[in-house]
């Protein structure tokens, strides 16, 4: 018979990512056919009863959303100071939906959100280098220098970034727009790359991730993904 982590199971069944199985698990909260299980590890076979905190799991279908998101949300499950988040734009599909990875509260564009956990944890951890692809405009025109400052990579307070690529789409006036494509996810660190390099951001939206493409997807609209971009996912 099939076994299986306890915390992929969770993950599996879109309870949670693995990270967050792990804590719950740690914490008492996950038991196996009514036995509390606090061992990180442990297996379990299919015709097992795990609950989480006295419920059974839930029995559903992964679903994967893309979400056009409009400034002004947080990526959030939920806000402890009563803001808007994500959330409040996918309550149509009825079904508990995690955010895969964040976009910041001034920030627009692609937005995934899936119950697929072991799919969180395989695009949110960084040896798989996912290419996030954002248009910017920013204060002034960058210099030949400045631009391959931003390539090479930078100080950022306690980290170097890595190479990212970035080239100028069009100039407004005194500033202009640019596409940039970064691997990394740390927090606001496109804005901070570019305030780095002297050029502050005005506005930031996020236009791919990986192989998916907001395309003409309506600000605040979302979807579900085709087969084909749920396998491209994937491998």
């Amino acid at each position: 018979m099939k076994e299986e982590r306890l915390q992929k199971v969770l993950a599996a069944a879109g309870v949670c990512s693995r990270r967050k199985a792990e804590e719950m698990i740690l914490s008492g909260r996950v038991a196996v056919n009514g036995s509390t299980v606090m061992v990180l590890g442990t297996k379990v076979q299919t015709n097992d009863r795990v609950t989480v905190d006295n419920k059974p799991l839930p029995v559903s279908e992964h679903i994967y959303v893309m979400l056009h998101k409009p400034e002004g949300y947080i990526t959030s499950v939920k806000d402890q100071f009563g803001r808007k988040t994500v959330m409040d734009l996918v309550k149509q599909y009825n079904i508990r939906l995690y955010p895969v990875g964040r976009l910041d509260y001034d920030t627009s564009g692609l937005l995934l959100l899936t119950n697929d956990g072991d799919l969180t944890q395989k695009l949110t951890h960084p040896s798989q280098r996912v290419d996030k692809v954002y248009i910017a405009r920013i204060k002034g025109t960058p210099t030949k220098d400045e631009l391959s400052q931003f390539r090479k990579g930078m100080q950022i307070e306690d980290y170097t970034t890595a190479p990212a690529k970035i080239h100028i789409v069009k100039a407004f006036g005194e500033d202009v727009s640019v596409k940039i494509i970064v691997r990394e996810g740390r927090k606001r660190q496109v804005r901070k790359m570019c305030e780095a390099i002297g050029h502050p951001v005005l506005s930031l939206k996020r236009i791919a991730m990986g192989k998916l493409y907001l395309d003409d997807l309506p600000r605040g609209a979302s979807r579900e993904l085709t087969e084909a971009e749920v396998l491209g996912l994937k491998v």
